[in-house]
């Protein structure tokens, strides 16, 4: 094959006469590339690729675990979704449930069925409470009902009442559904979940969480011996004093009652779900490593628990960080006074609607009221009279007339009535208010406290921040009350004063009754101990266990001195080295009371202990389970501790 190209030149080298032409540049020195050898790599940059990728392995292995942790909490949560034809029955009756910023209520209902009770028979509703979780006040309010008080029992889907008859009996008639029904109409609120708990699973939670720390009132002990047949009351062996207990002991200590009646059962179940709260605050820190305790706890509810609606793992975990990050003191327990009888139990209305009334709008300024009423200083309130509280009423439950009635009585109470604006009907922008909804105008001073006031008048009702949508409806008030369906044309008598009344100790000087025990306890600890210099009038030392030295733990040196009134309710004085208990944190006030601090507890406005501390010595006085001694008789026995 020919060609026109000569050896050496390609076609693009020779120009039009065939002589050669140089590239541009080649006269120029050429330097030569030479590809680096490889050389040894930075110690830093070898550190950098193993980082690198040791986090991408930790980052596909954290998205693995938190994707299998995902759906470990999803199928463990779906677990607590109603199952049950019982919980399935009584849903229907539930109220709605309230926005995430509203408070919300929750009927629990512990039930058992014994190893002993024949196969069909019902289980028996043990613990019948109401808990109520308001995140505007941060604060949850507990109500419970003696499962021998006596109420009208209703049975859904009948209106009427199928019996008179105590409250458990409404869910041996007819399930979950019965019970729930009672308690809505025995109290007028609404219930937005229904929570059933088996109390297998109640020790189950307990032994998770690896126990719960209860300060014990006294001497519990029965083994049945010598009894007799027929004669079956549950075990029990305890000991006074601070201690923790694990699942067992746990459900003998909240089921208790064959010494006394119903009425303590409920104040040590109270008692102890303070309790079980304040060990939750402890174990869960919310971090990586409280993961396994998390998912051990979720597992061991939802295999004894049913929420009825279905709670999604946000909500759950809401109501999870509001219970966990709650101030201290601001648990609130509502009692039902006035009760009477044994076996039964009744009491006047009024006694319940007061109880409700603390239930739905626990006053969280009570122990600070208390405290200066106690040690007789002087009160400041920031809520304002009625005569310098300016109201408008709207109609939000379609009944015509309910919204002038309530105006007629509020002004009869001395509020300062405010009508709608020009051109308005009276009525809310919707008309399916379940509770009354006092809105309170944040621009005003004092709106907020005014607010709760008015809750107590139209209880069961709820207070909160003006709602756009309502603003313009009220024509420039402090106040803006919606009427729900709640409303029955009168609002309750105006309350009693919630402020109460200083009173003299009711104590006396008796430092020999608890010598001689003090000195026998003195030579078992480390420490020096504070003689219980006055008692309460009527108290002497517990005539069956008086002095307990014992160990909390192995580690800390602990005393307990137990009384018994003349009313046959017990309290009593720990002292302890431990200055790490859980019980001693979050008081409501810590006041200086003759040149000594005192840290003081309430329940309510009821003070429960009185903690004097000395270094890491402390010392306690804690009421009875009824917080039967007055708040001035507390601190006066706290006051007369003296070294021994």
């Amino acid at each position: 094959m020919r060609t026109t190209l000569k050896r050496g030149l390609g076609r693009a080298s020779a120009n039009g006469n065939g002589r050669a032409v140089l590239p541009p540049g080649a006269l120029t020195p050429i330097t030569r590339y030479r590809q680096p050898e490889p050389g040894r790599r930075g110690p830093l940059r070898l550190v950098g690729r193993v980082v690198l990728w040791l986090a991408a392995v930790v980052s596909m292995v954290a998205i693995g675990l938190l994707g299998g942790a995902y759906l470990f909490f999803h199928q463990s949560l779906a677990a607590t979704h109603p199952h049950s034809q019982d919980v399935k029955q009584a849903a229907p009756y539930l109220n709605d449930v309230p926005p995430p910023s509203h408070a919300a209520i929750a009927l629990v209902l512990g039930y058992d069925h014994r190893a002993s009770d024949a196969k069909g028979t019902p289980s028996r509703s043990d613990t019948v409470m109401l808990l109520r979780a308001d995140p505007e006040t941060k604060s949850i309010s507990m109500l419970s009902f003696p499962r021998d008080l006596v109420v009208d029992v209703y049975c859904p889907p009948t209106a009427t009442p199928v019996a008179r008859d105590r409250i458990n009996s409404a869910y041996a008639r007819c399930g979950a559904k019965g019970t729930l029904q009672t308690v809505k109409k025995l109290t007028g609120l609404p219930v937005n979940y229904l929570i059933t708990v088996d109390f297998h699973g109640f020790k189950e939670v307990v032994n998770t969480l690896h126990g719960v720390w209860v300060d014990v009132d006294r001497r519990y002990f029965n083994d049945n011996s010598g009894l007799g047949p027929g004669f079956t009351y549950a075990r029990i062996n305890l000991k006074p004093g601070y201690q923790r207990m694990t699942g067992g002991a746990a459900l003998d200590y909240v089921r208790y009652r064959h010494t006394d009646s119903d009425l303590y059962r409920v104040a040590r179940q109270q008692l102890f779900l303070q309790a079980l709260k304040a060990r939750f605050q402890s174990t869960i820190a919310w971090t990586p490593t409280s993961f396994l305790t998390v998912a051990k706890l979720v597992k061991r509810i939802s295999t004894n628990v049913e929420i009825a609606p279905a709670v999604d793992f946000p909500t759950l975990l809401s109501y999870a960080k509001f219970a966990h990050s709650l101030p201290g003191g601001h648990f609130f327990q509502a009692k039902i006074g006035g009760l009477t009888g044994y076996s039964e139990l009744n009491t006047d209305p009024s006694n319940i609607d007061s109880a409700v009334k603390d239930f739905a709008s626990p006053d969280v300024q009570a122990p600070k009221v208390a405290t200066a009423v106690a040690l007789g200083k002087k009160i400041k309130t920031a809520t304002p009279k009625p005569e310098a509280t300016s109201v408008t009423v709207l109609n939000g439950n379609g009944v015509v007339g309910s919204a002038s009635t309530a105006s007629y009585e509020l002004g009869q109470r001395g509020y300062k009535i405010v009508t709608p604006p020009s051109g308005a009907t009276g009525n809310a922008p919707r008309q399916d208010y379940f509770q009354t909804t006092i809105y309170y105008n944040p621009a005003k001073a004092g709106s907020q406290a005014a607010a709760k006031a008015l809750e107590k008048l139209f209880a069961p009702a709820v207070s909160q921040k003006l709602a756009p949508i309502v603003k313009p409806l009220s024509n420039g008030s402090m106040l803006t009350v919606v009427v729900g369906r709640t409303y029955h044309g009168q609002i309750s008598p105006a309350p009693e004063q919630t402020v109460p009344k200083r009173e003299p100790p009711n104590v006396a000087y008796e430092p020999s009754a608890s010598e001689e025990l003090v000195r026998d306890a003195q030579k078992q600890v480390p420490y020096k101990l504070e003689l219980p210099a006055v008692l309460e009038r009527s108290s002497g030392p517990d005539p069956e266990l008086p002095l307990r030295v014992y160990a909390i733990e192995g580690q800390h040196r602990a005393v307990r001195l137990t009384y018994r009134t003349g009313g046959r309710e017990y309290w009593g004085i720990e002292m302890t080295d431990w200055d790490g208990a859980p019980v001693l944190s979050d008081p409501n006030t810590t006041q200086w009371i003759g040149g000594r601090k005192y840290s003081l507890y309430y329940h309510g406005a009821h003070l429960h202990m009185v903690v004097l501390r000395a270094g890491k010595v402390s010392f306690w006085v804690v009421n009875t389970l009824l917080d039967s001694l007055s708040n001035e008789t507390m601190i006066a026995i706290a006051k007369g501790l003296r070294p021994l």
